[in-house]
């Protein structure tokens, strides 16, 4: 087994519980109720968003390399090598994951490139791209991007030799995941796009991205351990740089940055009340 994604029924058990909210309220009426303005969404670097056309729909997904720069590389590279063209979805989980990029589609194979060492965490520092939206214990929860995340406390960066806290990546539905085997350095060409949350994965497997578009759609994909035939499968995999200006889709995403995504978190926080999640906070995108 090359690059297999390792988890167990329990596993998967205690992720589907993680989200549990003791508490809820009521969310203000007037939160968000205006929509956002044009200034509020912003256009994603075309060579960072991955556009899978499925036989089920249409997948997008935003690249972090702030997050993991070598996988994310890696899938740049396999995409424009058109790796992942014709490829199925061979492990699929319901509320859990879609599994894919095994030219066996078996779980078993990977691509003749060498296999990646982990980015399971990254180093945040001041002028990371770090939104904030609330705390958890000593930890903050945030954006980077469209990719939700962890970390250890901005007032520990006064405290360290650089000047950096460790951070990583949250496996809310939409996320992007790297498989592997046991070995943390085993990641070569899977993937998988989360259906549900996970707590389990973080720190043990790399977060590469994030779906801004198609949710929908990844939770089409037919289940099965593995999949029974026929498969649903990746038509084309293409990065939105290289598709023909005619057939380029326009993308935008809400701004973390913005107004209106303040008033979304703090709706979601009005309506989960104790529970509220980092992975509750929706980010709306526009594919025209």
């Amino acid at each position: 087994m090359r690059s297999a994604l390792l988890l167990t029924a329990a596993v998967l058990a205690a992720a589907s519980s993680a989200q549990a909210a003791p508490k809820k309220a009521s969310a203000p009426p007037s939160a968000a109720a205006a929509g956002p303005s044009a200034a509020d969404w912003r256009s994603p670097d075309p060579q960072n968003l991955l556009v899978i056309d499925t036989n089920q729909g249409r997948i997008v997904v935003e690249l972090s390399p702030e997050l993991a720069p070598n996988h994310v590389a890696r899938i740049q590279e396999l995409t424009r090598q058109h790796f992942y063209d014709g490829l199925t979805f061979f492990r699929v989980i319901e509320d859990f994951m879609d599994q894919t990029g095994d030219p066996q589609n078996t779980g078993e194979g990977g691509s003749k490139l060498p296999d990646l060492e982990p980015e399971f965490a990254f180093k945040r520092g001041a002028a990371t791209p770090f939104v904030p939206v609330g705390a958890a214990g000593a930890l903050e929860s945030g954006f980077v991007g469209s990719v939700p995340a962890r970390s250890q406390p901005s007032a520990l960066m006064a405290l360290t030799a650089t000047g950096e806290v460790q951070a990583w990546g949250v496996f809310c539905p939409g996320v992007a995941g790297m498989a592997r085997a046991q070995a943390p350095g085993s990641a070569n060409s899977q993937f998988f796009l989360m259906r549900g949350f996970s707590q389990q994965l973080e720190r043990n497997y790399t977060v590469w991205g994030r779906v801004i578009s198609g949710l929908d759609v990844v939770r089409k994909i037919k289940a099965g351990e593995p999949v029974p035939q026929p498969q649903d499968k990746m038509v084309q995999v293409r990065l939105l740089a290289d598709i023909p200006e005619k057939e380029r889709p326009k993308v935008q995403v809400l701004d973390t940055r913005s107004a209106y995504f303040r008033q979304l978190v703090e709706a979601a926080k009005h309506a989960k009340g104790d529970g509220f999640s980092v992975c509750d906070v929706d980010l709306p995108a526009q594919v025209k």
